[in-house]
């Protein structure tokens, strides 16, 4: 079964569950304001015997009070628990002696009025003392977003400089000056590449509008070794950026779904490539992908909630060949 189709099953059934429970309260309290002793069965379902009809309510009952909970945990708790995930990488393009290169990773701040986890992730970002962080794309819900975003962008600490993309929600959204006196790099086609404790590190990126550039910033990799972070909100190019050596690919886009479920995971992640990269870690040919659940929600319509898919800050840290610690 399809995402959206799942998404849409499981939606109906939710409100099937609060029809009924509605049905059941409705009927109860007419018959009391009637001075009538509430009925099991006429309240639930007028063809089930007495027994079965009171079995039932329980169960309706315990499904409504357990779906509201799950709604109100997704909608005000959830969304505001930010959890940091950290990947361990071995290469042999970081030098020995460079020890640990850390690279954080933020993504989807969806910032508007109202919204916090962008400021929030300001501290603990720099709590985790990066050398680069990285941003890949969807700063905005709304122009009125902005001062957020900029503060945010503009709070990081890294050693070794803060590097981002745009992502869909961004275009025409942001002034094209909006980041350009904060102590950011963009990387809307291009690259630019660091030296870390004697270990080169290049950061490429691509904003939507200029993916027909990739291959000219794929070219950019031949020129000087170096391990290469590629920047793109979307997973869409992971194939060819496989094919070109990328050794790290990073995006965004999916939340992980905002919504999932046990032993399915994202309901619906609007993207390109379905489920097959819907958050997490992933290994395509030499090149590691990592989607990032991202730090906001969707905007526009959509509902601001999220269930089992918490906000995400993602730590890569980069080690020498043979060289990371033991877990």
């Amino acid at each position: 079964m399809s995402g959206p189709v799942l998404a849409l099953a499981f939606t109906v059934l939710v409100g099937v569950v609060f029809f009924l429970e509605a049905r059941w309260l409705g009927v109860n309290l007419w018959r009391r304001a009637r001075g009538e002793r509430p009925s099991w069965w006429e309240g639930f379902w007028p063809l089930a015997g007495p027994r079965a009809a009171k079995a039932l309510t329980v169960l309706l009952n315990a499904a409504a009070v357990m779906g509201l909970l799950c709604v109100l945990w997704g909608r005000f708790v959830e969304p505001g628990l930010i959890e940091v995930t950290t990947v361990t990488l071995e290469s042999a393009k970081i030098k020995p002696g460079s020890g640990r290169v850390r690279i954080v990773q933020v993504s989807d701040f969806h910032a508007e009025p109202g919204t916090t986890n962008e400021l929030k992730a300001v501290g603990i970002v720099n709590s985790l003392e990066p050398d680069l962080v990285v941003f890949t794309g969807d700063a905005l819900n709304s122009p009125e977003g902005l001062k957020n975003a900029r503060e945010a962008l503009g709070g990081f600490k890294a050693g070794f400089g803060t590097f981002l993309v745009s992502g869909n929600y961004d275009m025409g959204m942001i002034p094209e000056a909006a980041f350009k006196d904060l102590p950011v790099v963009e990387l809307e086609s291009g690259s630019r590449e660091v030296t870390v404790r004697g270990s080169r590190v290049r950061v490429s990126g691509l904003s939507l509008v200029n993916a027909p550039d990739f291959r000219y910033v794929m070219g950019m990799l031949r020129a000087e070794p170096a391990f290469d972070v590629f920047l793109f909100h979307f997973t869409d190019l992971i194939d060819q950026a496989a094919a070109a050596g990328v050794d790290l690919y990073l995006a965004g886009h999916t939340h992980g779904g905002q919504v999932r479920l046990p032993f399915y995971g994202a309901l619906v992640t609007l993207s390109a490539t379905g489920k097959k990269y819907e958050a997490g870690l992933y290994r395509v040919g030499p090149t590691t992908l990592y989607v990032n659940r991202g730090l906001g929600m969707e905007g526009g319509l959509a509902p601001r909630v999220r269930f089992l898919c918490r906000p995400e800050i993602t730590v890569f840290d980069l080690y020498p060949a043979g060289m990371a610690p033991a877990r």
